[in-house]
């Protein structure tokens, strides 16, 4: 569980300190203020840097750039896709220059970033190098350049480092991209969902839903979709003539079956949030633009669930919102006895060009919301 959030270099955040986090957190802001990039970069750092992640979202942004050409303009695209991630798509090699996630601690003399809970991304200049082992076998190593050797290296390539922790990944973006699938796996450790603003995808869902058939959680998933429909009895996902899965459901008092998206978008999106929470145990839950799809009337009660969760399973929470409804369903479930040191909310605004943050606990969102102080 991340206490606090560093983020520097990464797309329009120069660099964001947020001191304290919770165990479910929503942020909220005005348009492009970075409610979605700092997701994100949660979402990076929690994977560990995996390229499959990384790609997926650079895809999504339309930033994941081909060349089908020769190499020197393939090494150009791929230098052009991993700049999307920088701020103002810097591309710099000394250490400043590099993308900072992670978890920090506050000093008498300032700020102390955690080794062993902070990743880096940054471009590097390497070389190649030949060696024979003492067994006389051929060693092919990747050797960084350091910029007061720049002038010796006559032959550098350039490569994209992943660093966590004490581990590093020198992917060399000159040789295609033959590390784009499978170059490492997803760290076994780490658990992440992530649900985004777009359309549900029903093959994740179906696999979801099989984590948790016939445990407690399937329970948690029954009683969230009561929420819009509380004649719920029983969920099942069907393989369709298409060859996808899609959600079914049993209504108490009837013997039909019927197909979850005849029912409205509002209880679909509780679907996919819920299934995504009761599979984040000890890992994290990222949920862009809460609001989508659901009432207002139905928010609070879905906050409550959440809040309710989280802990039980380990789980932390990142929400993002530009919605007052679903702010006010957060403060009335935040405010319940039991639930006010669970949560915080979190608010970005554009300063200077600077993205600066203020916090909220839930004293100080009843205080705001008593004197009609603006929180969105």
């Amino acid at each position: 569980m991340l206490d606090s959030l560093y983020i520097k270099n990464y797309r329009n955040l120069k660099e964001l300190d947020i001191s304290h986090l919770s165990r479910v957190n929503l942020i909220t802001g005005k348009n492009n203020t970075g409610k979605s990039t700092v997701l994100e970069a949660i979402a990076i750092y929690a994977s560990k840097g995996d390229l499959n992640l990384i790609f997926q979202l650079l895809e999504e942004r339309g930033e994941l750039y081909k060349s089908k050409e020769s190499s020197t303009n393939s090494t150009d695209m791929e230098v052009r896709t991993f700049s999307s991630l920088f701020t103002d798509r810097n591309v710099g090699f000394d250490a400043a220059d590099a993308i900072l996630i992670g978890d920090a601690e506050k000093t008498l003399s300032g700020k102390n970033l955690l080794p062993e809970k902070t990743m880096s991304l940054r471009f590097v200049k390497y070389m190649d190098k030949t060696e024979s082992d003492s067994d006389g076998s051929t060693v092919r190593r990747r050797i960084v350049v350091q910029n007061n050797a720049e002038k010796q290296a006559e032959d550098y390539h350039i490569g994209f480092e992943i660093k966590t922790g004490p581990l590093s990944y020198l992917l060399p973006l000159d040789e295609g991209r033959p590390y784009r699938i499978g170059f490492r796996p997803v760290d076994k450790d780490s658990n992440i969902q992530f649900v985004r603003t777009g359309n549900i995808d029903k093959g994740a869902n179906g696999n979801l839903f099989d984590n948790i058939t016939l445990t407690e959680e399937e329970g948690y998933v029954i009683e969230a979709l009561q929420i819009i429909e509380p004649l719920t009895e029983r969920i099942a996902f069907i393989e369709e003539s298409s060859g996808e899965r899609s959600a079914v459901i049993k209504l108490s008092g009837s013997q039909r079956i019927l197909p979850l998206r005849s029912m409205g978008d509002g209880i679909n999106r509780i679907l996919t949030i819920i299934l995504a929470l009761v599979n984040a145990d000890n890992g994290f839950l990222l949920i862009d633009e809460f609001e989508n799809g659901l009432h207002h009337t139905v928010q609070a009660q879905l906050w409550d669930i959440i809040f309710r969760l989280a802990p039980k399973l380990n789980t932390q929470v990142f929400v993002t919102t530009h919605s007052d409804d679903c702010i006010k369903g957060f403060e009335t479930v935040l405010n319940d006895s039991d639930n006010s040191s669970k949560g915080k909310l979190i608010r970005l605004d554009s300063e200077s060009d600077r993205i600066k943050y203020v916090e909220f606990d839930a004293k100080e969102l009843q205080i705001a919301n008593d004197q009609n102080i603006e929180i969105r």
